[in-house]
Parts: structure tokens; C-alpha cells; sequence
């Protein structure tokens, strides 16, 4: 029965059905990822500490390389696993979710001791100083030192359950660690509570995250005999074809998110030559911008199982329909989430800290940032697309474009033209570009794939 329900979602449903039926409980969890990524500022700011929230901030890259591997193994399973189902390959599949979660338990513990081994010139690469050094080092301790592993394996195991069509599954998984998360910041942080500061964020997000993990153990064995992800370890093997299958969407997309660690970095150090005030303030607004980041994110990777089946079963009409339906509606709402955030700046970004020179950088950059949403969503949407089919190289060529062109050259060079508020408009001048890009290589793709398919139909 759940079989025939997963068919018809893939292959018959109408199309806005299938993609709000897959996008939806993404989005939603992706909006509760941003709430509980927001409660660390929001708790931490509480404190009116300027050295206790630029420490939450100056650790966001090191938190962002854990989505390298959640790209590499979450992403490039999961596509594996989906292209595997259209095909009715159903040993491939198991033999995927087994690579991908073994490999990610592996990473995890990789990371805890690398962290461990290099954590003084680590902290000062991210751009601490005298003031910050004890804040951040307290703060990676419990979400790095002890939380790597789960922090990695709750996503990637939520990539694995979605693969295969259960989306409310791998939101309820996700969203119960955001949850929780929420409700043990102000335990943790505030003077009322255990007064951890920064620290008991870091302590608050390594619980959650291994509460998150025990959902999807309990979720697997209940549905152990209905489901096709697999983490016995007697199907871990390093099989040729799974490790090319997963690596070649993996690794470009682990590419992308750890240059995104490189761009915020040098983010970071740039703002803070300008003092905590602005960097605090610039970790406030990225927060908030990560609100309709996180929607198109969530957005794109709700639709890849479906845009993976319909590419792998041949129906690319209807995969066409699905990317295009995506668009139109991703698009729209980004435009008018822009309007809000560009009146509304000053009361978003007071509403982390009530400190007037804060809040003047914060409405500042934002009117940078909120700009570039609607063509985000587009880049987005094209990374979607070419994770799912299995394009990596057109995936790692998207990420090359994005930091290494465009936004880290934009950054040094508004920096040196307008200092400290030209920042925030690098990722405005790298979104249009991109998005022109992306309209225009989908285009082609979808062209190209119609026109094979029917040469297809006509050999027949």
C-alpha cells in the first residue's frame, strides 16, 4: 500500500499536488531549522553582550563545514537512492543509505578530533581576538568537539528517509531536535537559567541534535520492513559504482558548502576589522536572512526526490513541469519576503538586540542583503536540479561561479569602495548573475533532454 501511495505521488499526481506534497513539510522543517538557528542569537543577545553573540557568529563557519559533508553523503545518497528507485533498483538503493550513513558516522568523528588537534589556530583563522577567543572556544566545544557526529548524522539521515518520498518523516525527525533545541536555549543561557551564555547554546544544540538522531533510529526500526534505507552495517561496502554514484553529486556539492565556509569566514574577518558591535550586527542579519534561504533551500530540496525519480524513469516532460512549477512560485514569494525585510529592518533586527549602534548596522545590511532573495532562489532551484540528476560537474561549476568568481572578489572590492556597508551587497551582485545563468542552462537542459527523448521514442 505505502508503495503504490509513493507511484502515484512520483509518477500520476498532478504536478502541484507532488510538489507541495514533497516541498512542504521541507519548508516547514527548514523554517523551525531557522527559528532554532535564530534562538541561539535571540537567547545570547538577551544578555546585551556584544563578545557573547559575535562568538555564536564568529563559530557559524565551522558549523557550516559540517553541510559539506551532509552534501556529500546526505545529497549524493539520496540522489543515488532516487534514481535507484525509478529504475526499480532496489539492492542499489539499500546499498546507498548503508554508504552514506557509515561514511557520515566516520566523518563525524574525524571532525571531533581535528577540531580537538588544531582549535587554537583554528579560532584565531576565524577571526576571534583577546576578547571573543574564550566565548567561541566554549561555544565549538560541545557543538564540535562533542556534537559533530550528531550533528551530521540527523541530516543525513533525514536526506536518506526523503530520498523515497517520506518527507513528513524527515521533517518530523528534523524539527524535533529544532524543537527541542528552542526550549533549552533559555535553560541554558540565560542568568535566570544554568547563565552558560554562549556556551550553553553549543550544550543546547548537541543535545537536540542527538535527541533528533534517536527520532530517526526508532523511525527505521518501526518501518524496517517497508522501507528500502538501510543502515546495516553487513551492506556497507566500498562498491564501485555506489562510492562514483554518491561522490559524483557529493563531492561537488560538499565543494559548494565548503566554500561557502571560505565566503562567510572572509565575511568575518573583513567585518571585524570594524569591531563586535558590527559583527555581531552582521551575524544578526545573516539570521535573519536565513529565513528565506532556508525556505528555497528547503524549497529545492523537497522536489529532488521527484525531479530524481522522473529524470531516472524518462519522464521528463513531468520532471520539466515540476522545476518550472517550483520557479514561478519560489520566485514570487522570495519578491515579496524583500519588500517586507527592506521596511522592515530596524524592528527585525531590534527584536535580537536593543542596542542602537547594533541596530543601525543591522538596518544597513539588510537593505543590502534582502535584494538578492528572489534571484537566490533561482540559483538555488538550478543546484536543485543538477544535485538531483546527478550533474555534478554543472553543480561544482555553479559553487566555482558563486564564491570564487563572483562573491569573494565582490566583498574585497565593495569593501574597498564603500567600507564595511559595501559587504552586504556582494551577494546581491552574485545572485543576479547567477540567476541569469541558471534560467539560461535550464533552458538548454530541458531542450536537450526533450529533444533525446523523442529521438528515443522515434528509434522505437
Amino acid at each position: 500500500m505505502e508503495d503504490n501511495q509513493k507511484s502515484y505521488l512520483f509518477e500520476r499526481a498532478p504536478i502541484s499536488v507532488a510538489v507541495m506534497s514533497m516541498a512542504i513539510p521541507t519548508v516547514i522543517s527548514s523554517l523551525v531549522m531557522v527559528i532554532y538557528n535564530l534562538a541561539d542569537t535571540y537567547f545570547v543577545g538577551m544578555l546585551n553582550n556584544p563578545v557573547q553573540n559575535a562568538a555564536v557568529t564568529l563559530a557559524a563557519p565551522v558549523l557550516l563545514a559540517f553541510n559539506a559533508v551532509n552534501n556529500l553523503f546526505g545529497v549524493g545518497s539520496s540522489s543515488m537512492m532516487s534514481r535507484a528507485l525509478g529504475r526499480k533498483e532496489y539492492d542499489t538503493v539499500q546499498r546507498s543509505s548503508a554508504f552514506g550513513f557509515y561514511c557520515s558516522v566516520i566523518c563525524g568523528m574525524i571532525f571531533s578530533l581535528l577540531y580537538i588537534a588544531v582549535k587554537s589556530p583554528l579560532l584565531s583563522l576565524l577571526g576571534t581576538d583577546a576578547q571573543t577567543f574564550e566565548a567561541t572556544a566554549e561555544y565549538l566545544k560541545w557543538t564540535v568537539a562533542f556534537g559533530a557526529m550528531p550533528a551530521i548524522l540527523n541530516v543525513v539521515l533525514a536526506y536518506l528517509v526523503r530520498s523515497e518520498g517520506a518527507t513528513l518523516h524527515a521533517s518530523i525527525g528534523t524539527m524535533s531536535g529544532c524543537i527541542l533545541n528552542i526550549l533549552l536555549d533559555p535553560i541554558f543561557i540565560l542568568p535566570r537559567g544554568l547563565n552558560m551564555g554562549a556556551a550553553g547554546a553549543g550544550f543546547a544544540t548537541f543535545l537536540s541534535n542527538c535527541a533528533a538522531c534517536m527520532y530517526f533510529f526508532v523511525l527505521l526500526f518501526v518501518k524496517r520492513k517497508s522501507t528500502n534505507v538501510c543502515v546495516n552495517p553487513r551492506m556497507f561496502r566500498l562498491n564501485k559504482s555506489i562510492i562514483i554514484g554518491v561522490c559524483g553529486v557529493g563531492i561537488p556539492a560538499a565543494i559548494q558548502n565548503l566554500l561557502n565556509v571560505t565566503g562567510m569566514t572572509v565575511l568575518n574577518n573583513f567585518t571585524a576589522a570594524f569591531g563586535s558591535d558590527a559583527v555581531a550586527a552582521m551575524g544578526i542579519t545573516q539570521k535573519i536572512n536565513m529565513v528565506p534561504m532556508y525556505i528555497a533551500m528547503g524549497f529545492s530540496q523537497g522536489i529532488m526526490p521527484l525531479v530524481s525519480y522522473t529524470y531516472a524513469s524518462g519522464d521528463i516532460r513531468r520532471m520539466k513541469q515540476t522545476v518550472t512549477f517550483s520557479a514561478k512560485l519560489t520566485v514570487l514569494f522570495m519578491a515579496a519576503v524583500s519588500v517586507g525585510y527592506y521596511f522592515g529592518a530596524g524592528f527585525l533586527t531590534r527584536l535580537f538586540m536593543d542596542n542602537e549602534n547594533i541596530v543601525a548596522y543591522g538596518i544597513r545590511f539588510l537593505h543590502g542583503l534582502c535584494p538578492s532573495l528572489p534571484f537566490m532562489c533561482m540559483d538555488f532551484l538550478a543546484v536543485g536540479v543538477f544535485q538531483a540528476t546527478g550533474m555534478g560537474r554543472q553543480a561544482l561549476v555553479f559553487a566555482l561561479l558563486r564564491k570564487i568568481v563572483l562573491e569573494i572578489p565582490a566583498l574585497y572590492i565593495l569593501n574597498k569602495l564603500f567600507p564595511l556597508y559595501g559587504l552586504a551587497y556582494a551577494q546581491l551582485v552574485t545572485e543576479v548573475i547567477l540567476a541569469a545563468a541558471a534560467v539560461i542552462v535550464l533552458i538548454n537542459m530541458f531542450k536537450r533532454l526533450l529533444h533525446a527523448g523523442k529521438r528515443r521514442q522515434n528509434f522505437i
